[in-house]
């Protein structure tokens, strides 16, 4: 799987995703133009030491990324995550090719694009009066409802505790 950000803004929350990405072994693709250098202190310190293992492809734009995500990946979707969509991110089935894409923190993914996709298009539920969730945290819940689906793959067990083991 991978995930794709539209024209990120803000450094922290790119960082932060990154570093989501490595933990569950997905890629990262950033659609330009970016809001941010990527040597940016913040997006580094919400990646902290994670950023140089991250799978992370730059792309001039949607069209450039959309084809080579397509060539690469024939029988995957995009699944597009906008508050616009009818479906929510909990009734649609994922496959291990397809990838999430996620617009900017200010706009979302332009309407030029959704207006294509809208059987790909896939919404976290939120309450009437709030108009979005942040980018990182909506990230984390769309992929991992994903890789629920899909059996954690690659995804070992529990971790153990530092300094004592469990009681039996």
């Amino acid at each position: 799987m991978r995930i794709a950000l539209h024209q990120p803004e803000i450094p922290a929350n790119t960082g932060n995703i990154g570093r989501t990405c490595v933990a569950v072994g997905v890629g990262l693709d950033l659609i330009e133009p970016l809001g941010f250098r990527l040597s940016e202190k913040e997006l580094r310190r919400a990646g902290m030491d994670y950023w140089a293992q991250l799978d992370v492809r730059r792309h001039l734009n949607f069209e450039i990324f959309s084809q080579t995500f397509r060539q690469e990946h024939p029988a995957g979707c995009i699944w597009m995550a906008t508050t616009k969509a009818e479906r929510t991110y909990a009734d649609v089935t994922y496959g291990p090719e397809d990838c999430i894409l996620f617009g900017k923190e200010s706009a979302g993914i332009p309407e030029e694009i959704l207006v294509d996709h809208r059987q790909d298009c896939i919404r976290i539920p939120m309450g009437s009066d709030i108009r979005s969730l942040n980018l990182s945290n909506a990230v984390a819940i769309i992929l991992y409802e994903a890789l629920r689906q899909q059996g954690f793959p690659g995804l070992t067990g529990a971790g153990e505790l530092h300094r004592l083991s469990w009681k039996e």
